[in-house]
């Protein structure tokens, strides 16, 4: 009898990758953290820990080039492994970049993605240090690596929360998401239209945060400016609440955050009203922030309270009593995983119904 084949949307993302780096053996000295957070942490005897992360970005799963510029591509798909760095509290210094391109793509097109691969490493301070490149028959594939460093002993992992620990989180929420909202309505609307100019008056913020995010490097700054080191950090690039419980998971704890002190944009709100949508739901779930989120014992509240960009949303408890949001009216809700999954079966959820 043939053995019991699983799809892998029944695991979805994270659930294939913990099946398969579960109890990986580690036989290198210098492998200080492997499968698990935002980075790995090398350990080479030197005065910092090396830091190592990797994105794979494909056409048609993780973005549309019928409304994504290839330099606005190319800027972003550098930028998100900056934040992975970032989320570990280290610095970016270098990147490989490796491309799958298929015939319909010209030297003068992947000149311009390119130009923002540049753009961005010379905003950020980071080098290009190699790669490779390949035929796809599947459209465009850009997988880049990130290595960075950290001060000895200083990178911030995702298993290190406490009971009492603040939650705090940087910007704002749910404005990428409904970028994204924005921008698959007009491609709709311009269907078979070939004179067709997209409407984005009054939600110029929503489409920058989409097409353009930037990775925060000025958060990690101020809190060593101000000499907070936080018990657990991770970057949202699935969703507060999908960010919030992986920093649960692995630390073995619950929490309770407040729907009242998540931080939401004027223009996300404007256009979530406009589209019918639940506002929080897209806060909690919509992902591709790569906003910072984390956690800082009690006694740096006072601290924290003082930096610009930053608000407290909640606290770590014990994992007996699980992980939930307070509602405006003091009702407590269990929060879901209900982030990005580009692995799940497609399926309507509360992002897309005020139900």
């Amino acid at each position: 009898m043939a053995e019991k084949q699983t799809e892998i949307s029944q695991l979805g993302e994270f659930g294939l990758i913990d099946r398969l780096t579960e109890s990986l053996p580690i036989v290198n000295s210098s492998t200080g953290y492997g499968v698990g957070d935002d980075a790995a942490v090398l350990d080479y005897g030197a005065e910092k820990d090396v830091l190592v992360t990797t994105d794979l970005l494909l056409e048609n799963v993780h973005f549309d080039l019928t409304y994504v510029p290839l330099k606005h591509l190319g800027y972003k798909a550098a930028v998100v492994n900056f934040s992975d760095v970032y989320a570990m509290n280290g610095t970016p210094r270098q990147i490989t970049v490796s491309l799958g391109i298929s015939k319909r793509f010209t030297v003068e097109h992947i000149e311009e993605l390119y130009a923002g691969i540049r753009l961005a490493c010379g905003i950020y301070g980071v080098d290009i240090v190699g790669g490779d490149t390949s035929a796809s028959h599947q459209g465009l594939v850009i997988s880049i690596t990130c290595i960075g460093d950290a001060p000895k002993g200083k990178a911030v992992k995702r298993n290190g929360a406490h009971d009492t620990d603040l939650i705090c989180v940087s910007g704002d929420l749910g404005a990428a998401y409904m970028g994204l909202q924005l921008l698959e309505r007009e491609k709709v609307a311009s269907a078979g239209n070939a004179d067709f100019v997209p409407d984005f008056a009054g939600k110029e913020y929503l489409v920058e945060r989409q097409l353009k995010p930037e990775a925060r490097r000025d958060i990690v700054a101020e809190l060593a400016k101000e000499g907070i080191v936080p018990t657990s950090m991770i970057d949202i690039s699935d969703g507060l609440s999908s960010e919030l419980m992986h920093i649960c998971k692995q630390s073995k704890c619950g929490c309770r955050i407040y729907e009242d002190r998540i931080p939401i944009d004027y223009q996300t709100a404007v256009m979530a009203e406009e589209l019918n949508m639940n506002l929080v739901t897209a806060a909690l779930n919509g992902g591709e922030d790569y906003e910072l989120l984390f956690t800082v014992p009690l006694t740096d509240h006072d601290k924290v309270e003082k930096l610009e960009g930053v608000k407290v949303i909640g606290y770590i408890c014990t994992a007996d009593r699980g992980c939930a949001m307070v509602t405006r009216d003091g009702n407590e809700f269990a929060l879901k995983a209900q982030g990005w999954n580009p692995l799940a079966e497609p399926q309507n959820d509360d992002l897309t119904s005020e139900d």
